[in-house]
């Protein structure tokens, strides 16, 4: 199976990014996931179930570790199509 993960953390900082977008970007990036969109708000990724929900588990842990209040996700199964 294969997954899409859309996430953004806050709170934002137009000015700066903070350190919660920070690690979020480094455990996205080094996530073995495909089609990786970082933005500044909001990101996306791509891979299998295996990977995407281990990259959500390590976001979720090492943001909010990092000053992340709020973290919203939206996960997708991707059909042959969405490939």
């Amino acid at each position: 199976m294969r997954l899409r993960v859309e996430f953004t953390t806050e709170p934002f900082d137009l000015d700066e990014a903070p350190a919660h977008a920070l690690v979020a970007r480094e455990v996205i990036e080094a996530a073995e996931l495909d089609a990786v969109d970082v933005g500044p708000f909001g990101n996306t990724a791509e891979g299998g179930a295996d990977e995407v929900l281990a990259a959500v588990d390590a976001l979720l842990r090492r943001t909010l570790a990092s000053g992340a209040t709020r973290i919203s996700f939206q996960v997708n199964v991707l059909g042959e199509a969405d490939a």
